[in-house]
């Protein structure tokens, strides 16, 4: 990373699953699978986190965790009016408070958090699926567009606990902006 900015945010929840709820069941509906919301959560690099259900999977490997702002949950409950939404259903595996996500996409980044550093890479945007207007509110699959968060690759591992924290990243975050949803427009030729 060339130029360094930090961030004290909050980890607030840690998603660990070891099955997918929602993947594959339209039919069958949402699955009933074990869900820890962990105090600390081990990241292997290039695995992803252990115990989760995207860990070790090569399809998932550039995108093995996800990262996601509680502003924006709290944002979506509020232009639905529904009230608290609860963010393990939302499946994201790290919730923070404090930080704006999508200027992360493609840049390498860190979260202190406890003793240890994790290097994380912000591959792709967290895009939500249909269920989320079941799971969450009606409305919602819409709301979290743009604001789902982002799927990360483990570039060196650690453990992440829940609490304070710092994330440092190269390109500069607006914290006040965490709850907005960023569309991502093409780039006209001129």
């Amino acid at each position: 990373m060339t130029a360094e900015y930090r961030y004290d945010v909050d980890v607030l929840h840690l998603l660990v699953s070891p099955a997918h709820a929602y993947f594959g069941r339209a039919r069958e509906g949402a699955a009933d699978v074990p869900t820890t919301d962990a105090e600390q959560a081990e990241l292997v690099a290039g695995k992803g986190i252990v115990g989760d259900r995207f860990f070790g999977k090569a399809a998932h490997m550039d995108a093995a965790v996800t990262l996601f702002a509680m502003e924006a949950l709290e944002a979506i409950a509020s232009e639905l009016e529904a009230g608290p939404l609860d963010p393990l259903l939302t499946r994201r595996n790290v919730v923070l408070r404090g930080v704006e996500l999508a200027p992360l996409l493609g840049h390498e980044f860190t979260l202190e958090s406890g003793e240890d550093t994790v290097r994380l890479k912000a591959g792709r945007p967290a895009h939500p699926c249909a269920w989320m207007d079941e799971m969450l509110a009606p409305g919602a699959h819409k709301a979290m567009r743009g604001r789902g968060g982002v799927r990360c690759q483990v570039i060196a591992g650690g453990v992440l606990h829940r609490g304070p924290a710092v994330l440092s990243s190269p390109v500069p975050l607006d914290p006040r902006k965490a709850g907005d949803a960023n569309v991502l427009r093409p780039t006209r030729l001129p």
